[in-house]
């Protein structure tokens, strides 16, 4: 592991960790949410972010400071602590925000790092380039070329106990996001963004945000403690969570308040289209939306933001437990029911479950069988990768059976869907205690019938008889044509 990075729990690539940050003498608990501070507009001060939501690290953009008649001598002579009046850790971003907006903007990573140092920022960053979803590949690959120079730079500027970012680039081609980990985790530097997804959130491109994620991770490794820059919004937090995401920085607490919008874990609602709160917070336990309808635009704007940053943080509580539960994933895939889009990038996930299946726990507390998508969760996907390595007697007979056992045969093993045969004195041990419903949809028997072929495939010489009941036709059709098959119900 990284020396200021300590992973304490793990649910598929999601974890509990501790990031060590030694310039403000604070370890941050992760998964962790940083609300985004302009200084120019403070909806909801930085004081009160902490003793009253509880967060311990936050992020403004030192670029602003940097440009800032108003700000930058004062950052520059007290600190941003005590300009922002925070006493967590402070991290700022470069003005690559800027960049990306604007087209150019007037400091090199030496120097805003330099900066950043002089205005007692905590975790740093350098000038990448945030290539946009879609670009040409060409421009892709140029632009993270720039990047991984300018990291290079960067770990020779002198920031005492600054921790500095490196972040991840390479647009939406998840093989340049992956080389692009790779070199940012070869670097001195300490924490990873995963740069340029806000346009595929705003898009609603989840499972494309999953994929470019997945991609980084590859390159990153298992100890890199991973931020998803600009992803502040709670209904993705399980997602991204379950993707080995660690720091999340948000400012639509603040941008959805001034335009009237209020967050939910299942997305946005429009303040004039309630009538009723469905959230127990303070803001709307003492208020109905009539009544906050009816406050002037400054004050219902902060009670706004109020209640958006009372449920972004309650989420990210809500998914730290999930993971210290085992059941991360049935977390995300109830948060997946709230939006098809969602459900594309729950969809994503499971197709990566060989890559989650080499990080996530071998034993947790329960698993729920909830949907076609459980049955390509990594943990089924662990259970058939070990049964391709099974060795039966030659010559045996073996019953696969969903009923009893029967004495005919050599061996009798139980088969469940979704994972297939495992032998009976597995049958109280994780994953195969599973919870599933009497009436298993086809995908969870197609992927029983996925089990008991590579069994049979592992093992030519054996004899095979599978009990079932009244399985569907797609999935018998994926059962190999060697063994035999009595239907139970008949």
């Amino acid at each position: 592991m990284r020396d200021n990075f300590e992973i304490r729990d793990q649910d598929a690539l999601g974890r509990i960790g501790e990031l060590e940050v030694p310039r403000a003498g604070v370890t941050v608990e992760t998964p962790a949410l940083l609300p985004v501070v302009n200084p120019h507009v403070r909806t909801v001060e930085p004081a009160r972010m902490q003793s009253e939501f509880g967060a311990d690290i936050l992020i403004t953009n030192s670029y602003i400071f940097y440009g800032s008649d108003d700000y930058r001598e004062a950052a520059l002579d007290r600190g941003l602590h005590d300009v922002l009046d925070f006493d967590g850790a402070i991290m700022t971003d470069s003005g690559s925000f800027q960049l990306a907006e604007y087209g150019e903007i007037d400091v090199t990573t030496p120097e805003i790092l330099r900066f950043q140092h002089d205005v007692g920022s905590d975790i740093g960053t350098p000038v990448d380039i945030p290539t946009p979803p879609d670009a040409p590949r060409e421009q892709a690959e140029d632009e993270l070329a720039t990047t991984q120079e300018r990291l290079e730079v960067a770990e020779g500027v002198d920031v005492g106990e600054m921790l500095v970012n490196a972040p991840v680039q390479g647009s939406t081609y998840p093989n340049l996001r992956e080389e692009a980990g790779r070199h940012a985790e070869a670097t001195q530097l300490d924490v990873f963004p995963v740069g340029a997804v806000v346009p595929l959130m705003n898009d609603y491109r989840y499972a494309e945000m999953v994929d470019v994620v997945a991609g980084a991770k590859r390159g990153l490794g298992a100890a890199a403690p991973v931020h998803l820059f600009g992803a502040g919004h709670p209904m993705m937090f399980a997602l991204a969570v379950a993707m080995g995401c660690d720091l999340f920085d948000s400012a639509a607490y603040a941008l959805y308040a001034r335009d009237d919008r209020y967050l939910t874990v299942r997305g946005t609602e429009q303040l004039d289209d309630l009538d009723y709160f469905p959230c127990s917070c303070p803001v709307c336990a003492a208020h109905t939306p009539a009544e906050l309808r009816g406050f002037d635009d400054r004050d219902r704007e902060e009670l706004l933001a109020e209640h958006n940053l009372h449920v972004t943080f309650r989420e990210i509580r809500t998914v730290k437990q999930a993971l210290r539960s085992g059941n991360l994933l049935e977390l995300v895939e109830t948060r997946a029911r709230a939006h098809p889009a969602m459900l594309d990038g729950y969809r994503a996930l499971v197709g990566h479950a060989d890559q989650l299946e080499r990080e996530d726990s071998t034993s947790k507390g329960a698993f729920f069988y909830l949907s076609g998508e459980s049955a390509r969760r990594p943990e089924v996907v662990r259970h058939q990768n070990r049964l391709e390595r099974l060795a039966l007697s030659p010559g045996d007979e073996v019953l696969l059976s969903e009923g009893g056992a029967s004495d005919r045969y050599d061996e009798s093993w139980r088969v469940v869907a979704p994972f297939g045969p495992f032998p009976r004195d597995l049958s109280e041990t994780y994953p195969l205690t599973a919870e599933v419903p009497e009436r298993m949809d086809a995908e969870g028997y197609r992927s029983a019938a996925e089990g008991v072929d590579r069994l049979v495939a592992a093992n030519p010489e054996v004899e095979f008889t599978l009990a079932h009941h009244d399985w569907p036709e797609s999935a018998l059709a994926a059962v190999p044509e060697r063994v035999d098959v009595a239907d139970l119900s008949e």
